[in-house]
């Protein structure tokens, strides 16, 4: 349910997230900057009720882990 309230663009960078890619090379691939992203990905971890990259990864994974493929 946590899912469904990220933005598209949220959805996207935790796509990136997920995989394991930086800031920097978010930004570079959705064209943006390293600032917006980190502002995408404080913005997940907050309704997504994690503190932690490691926590998130680890939820993400657990009930979509074809997003790590």
């Amino acid at each position: 349910a946590r899912l469904d309230r990220l933005t598209e663009r949220e959805r996207t960078v935790l796509t990136f997230v997920v995989k394991g890619h930086t800031s920097m090379s978010i930004a570079s691939n959705l064209g943006i900057s390293k600032k917006t992203v980190d502002h995408h990905r404080a913005s997940i971890q907050a309704k997504m009720a994690v503190t932690s990259v490691v926590q998130l990864i680890r939820m993400i994974l657990e009930v979509r882990p074809e997003l790590a493929a």
